[in-house]
């Protein structure tokens, strides 16, 4: 019975993870033992003074063990910058957009799964259908942004680093309904305001083959610069995922959404978020691992 129990958990792995790509919140799960989770995937985000756009984002994640999982993420960024109003010479509003493109931060992370709970069934019908997935995890995720040697610093494509990132992510499963919360904490140098973030989603997987879910996320400055109001970012999103080949390797990935504040030039809310990529899930099959 442990032994089921245990090779059930390094599947859970594989099969179980609902936030991460295309969601901007994390959750405790990883690809599992020798696993591969490789994201491709378009982001952007628009606000009424500038846009940021990755084209791509490129996110590769190795599993090392059943409950560690190490990140490399590089995205190429194109930054647009509006100056807002200008005069046409008519009474009307003109908009100046300037467009940078460049390497963005590299991103390297390392997650652990420290705790997980599982309830325990007495029959063995209910032991295989439980023990599919834990009830609740916790993991952290502490995450290095580095800028590579470009000049997308100089020319503002990215912010200046090094900064890092200290999370905990939490996930539940409730009856059908999926629960995912992260809270963190974001330490940049003196050019860069320090930050919160906090994520949550909730959800339900409709079929085997597709998931979807409704995300709250908020970004805000720990500190004021400058005596200026601290700033914030608060979006909320809808998306999901949906496998596209029957075993289930190949996802198509997709989310939309926006700022639930007011937008309104001069601040960082966005006038609408997006995801759009491709997820592949590679490593040994369960034959090959047992």
């Amino acid at each position: 019975m442990q032994l089921v129990a245990i090779h059930l958990v390094s599947l859970c792995s594989v099969a179980c993870a609902q936030a991460g790509p295309p969601f901007k919140t994390d959750d405790p799960e990883t690809p599992g033992n020798k696993h591969w989770e490789i994201n491709f995937g378009w982001m952007g985000e628009r606000s009424a003074g500038e846009g940021e756009y990755s084209l791509p984002d490129v996110d590769l994640n190795y599993g090392l063990g059943d409950r560690i999982q190490l990140k490399f993420e590089l995205p190429i960024v194109l930054h647009e910058v509006r100056q807002l109003p200008g005069s046409s010479g008519r009474g009307e509003s003109a908009t100046q957009a300037r467009l940078d493109l460049g390497a963005g931060e590299s991103l390297l992370g390392v997650k652990w799964r420290f705790y997980q709970h599982f309830s325990r069934p007495s029959g063995q019908a209910a032991f295989d259908k439980e023990y599919s997935e834990p009830k609740f995890s916790v993991s952290t995720y502490p995450q290095l942004s580095l800028n590579n040697p470009t000049s997308s610093v100089e020319r503002e494509v990215v912010t200046t680093g090094p900064q890092l990132l200290l999370p905990l992510e939490a996930n539940a499963r409730i009856g059908p309904i999926r629960i995912d919360g992260e809270v963190g904490y974001w330490f940049t140098n003196r050019k860069v305001p320090q930050s919160w973030i906090r994520g949550m989603i909730i959800g339900h997987e409709f079929t085997s083959r597709t998931e979807a879910y409704v995300e709250i996320y908020d970004q805000q400055d720990a500190t004021r610069v400058n005596g200026a109001p601290k700033a914030r970012q608060a979006t909320t999103g809808l998306g999901g995922r949906h496998a596209v080949d029957r075993k289930h390797s190949i996802l198509l990935l997709l989310m939309g959404g926006r700022s639930f504040q007011e937008v309104a030039p001069g601040n960082l809310q966005p006038s609408w978020i997006a995801y759009v990529g491709v997820q592949f899930l590679l490593g040994p099959s369960e034959t090959s691992d047992k």
